[in-house]
């Protein structure tokens, strides 16, 4: 995944649950128009939309518009490059169901005998 740290010069994201638009164009150093083209190029970007269509944003919002910013902006990336970079990131970040299942498969083994000494 993307370091944060690329991100240096931007204000830290306060502990909100919700943030409009306004406050993560601010946040983030990004026009709200771009912010609005984004999520459609970039289906992981899907804020909450309440009346009136109005965008909340929530702190993985911020987060992964940031990681775009960056690769756009700082790295160089084109859109495509960075949809692209994006998905391979979530795809490494998933546990293997292969290595998943035989730990799991361990586990219950253990929460059985447990449940037999008792």
């Amino acid at each position: 995944m993307l370091d944060p740290s690329s991100n240096n010069e931007l204000p830290a994201i306060p502990a909100k649950r919700y943030f409009t638009i306004g406050e993560v164009s601010e946040l983030c150093a990004v026009k709200p128009h771009v912010l609005r083209y984004w999520e459609q190029e970039f289906t992981q970007l899907k804020p909450i939309k309440r009346r009136g269509n109005r965008r909340y944003y929530q702190h993985e919002d911020v987060v992964l518009i940031r990681q775009i910013r960056s690769l756009l902006y700082e790295h160089g990336f084109t859109i495509g490059g960075a949809k692209h970079r994006l998905e391979e990131d979530a795809e490494a970040n998933m546990p293997d169901n292969q290595q998943l299942i035989p730990q799991l498969v361990r586990e219950l083994e253990e929460v059985l005998h447990i449940l037999e000494e008792v």
